[in-house]
């Protein structure tokens, strides 16, 4: 006998099936694999086509580098990585360093440790570097006509299925909808929910004053609830409705509302301030609707998809097909709206929805106005190299496995 998860993941699979009938694309030509420059290290072994291997002196400003907040990153990235294969002798060996200071810190990553550039499948080394933070919304626990718009925990009859559980050869892959009847359908997508549809009373943890504020807190994943009496209340990402992120940015520009430099948080966030007749229709462009649980006062920042505390300015949220969770990673980009360079050791510990790519990470700013002015900037152009364990060949299966939790947007 099928469990009933089984026959919902199989259910969920031949919908999927159905709705990818059509008469297939053309075959697109093979591209043989970019050769690495003449400068760059060849591997002993073959690498994924992702990584190449590199040398210390080819990443910029590597020995000025001031490595003790790194370090610290680090130590909580070895929290989540202390049993994985490969991890597990390189986070020992650093739970023994005494002293923290720059030389010793270097030794310790150029003995422990082999850097790889990573590689586009076009074989380019630039991509996109963008920012997320930790914001603070003024809300409450009861509805008012000042706080108006529900901040939601996760609803009963949203359901995940792990497609693993029947085909192993999906592993990491999850399915989210919710029953009809007998019929497995997708869950209700951000207008059903703006307006009412699914049955989600009840399920209010907090109210808050304005729309767009709460949708960008949708897209950060983490934030703090400012209440009247001047408690301050962390929420963290609990799930999502399964549905893919739509950049109403990018719509704004299609409109030809907003001019594509115009396109950031704060641009986007004017143009709700001056049109808020046409904001319900526009936030409905992004079917995707992130759901919230409260988090415990003494938690230090947000959880990131690691499963392990973020530090701020040091933590980056990455694809983890392309990156495992809780490598280091060496950034070579600018500061926000600048060409000042910023060059930094930093953690892979977050995921998010529109984070996708080789070279592609969201730069966690930490939390308030002066980070959320930083993130909202930042959209710049810059190259990433990944640490690998010495004498193991990067993988990214062997890093922090599928996500706990992280952004769906």
């Amino acid at each position: 006998m099928k469990t009933l998860q089984q026959k919902l993941a199989a259910s969920l699979i031949l919908i999927g099936l159905l709705a990818g009938c059509q008469t297939p694309p053309p075959a697109q030509p093979v591209v043989a694999p970019v050769c690495p420059p003449p400068e760059v290290v060849a591997p002993a072994k073959p690498l994924p086509p992702s990584y190449v291997a590199s040398r210390w002196d080819q990443l910029p400003d590597w020995a000025g580098q001031d490595l003790a907040p790194s370090w610290t990153a680090f130590q909580q990235s070895c929290r989540g990585l202390k049993n994985k294969p490969n991890w597990k002798a390189v986070c020992d060996r650093a739970w023994q360093v005494e002293t923290t200071d720059n030389a010793t810190l270097r030794a310790f990553f150029e003995a422990n440790f082999t850097p790889y550039q990573i590689i586009n499948p076009d074989g380019s080394e630039q991509g996109l570097i963008t920012g997320y933070y930790e914001p603070r919304l003024s809300g409450s626990r009861t509805p008012s006509e000042r706080y108006r718009y529900p901040l939601y925990a996760a609803p009963d009859d949203l359901l995940e299925i792990d497609l693993a559980e029947v085909y192993p050869q999906l592993k990491g892959m999850r399915l989210r909808g919710r029953l009809s009847g007998k019929k497995v359908v997708p869950y209700y997508n951000r207008a059903d929910i703006d307006a009412g549809k699914p049955p989600l009373q009840g399920r209010e943890l907090f109210w808050v004053e304005n729309a767009v504020e709460l949708f960008f807190l949708q897209i950060q994943g983490s934030g703090r609830i400012a209440q009247p009496d001047g408690t301050l209340s962390k929420v963290g990402y609990a799930d999502q409705n399964g549905h893919p992120y739509i950049s109403i940015g990018k719509k704004l520009i299609e409109m030809g509302e907003l001019k594509a430099e115009e396109a950031s948080m704060q641009g986007i966030k004017q143009w709700a301030a001056r049109n808020p007749e046409k904001l319900p229709a526009l936030l409905a462009q992004n079917p995707s609707y992130v759901f919230f649980r409260e988090l415990p006062d003494s938690l230090s920042a947000p959880l990131g998809a690691l499963g392990v505390p973020l530090t701020n300015e040091y933590s980056l949220a990455i694809d983890p097909r392309s990156i495992p969770l809780g490598a280091p990673v060496f950034l070579s980009t600018t500061r926000p709206n600048s060409e000042t360079p910023l060059n930094r050791l930093m953690l892979a510990q977050d995921t998010g929805g529109a984070i996708k790519g080789a070279v592609r990470a969201d730069f966690f700013w930490g939390y308030g106005d002066q980070a959320g002015a930083l993130a909202g900037k930042m959209k710049q152009k810059g190259r990433m190299w990944i640490f690998y364990p010495a004498g193991s060949e990067p993988s990214v299966a062997n890093g922090g496995g599928a996500p706990a939790g992280g952004r769906a947007n």
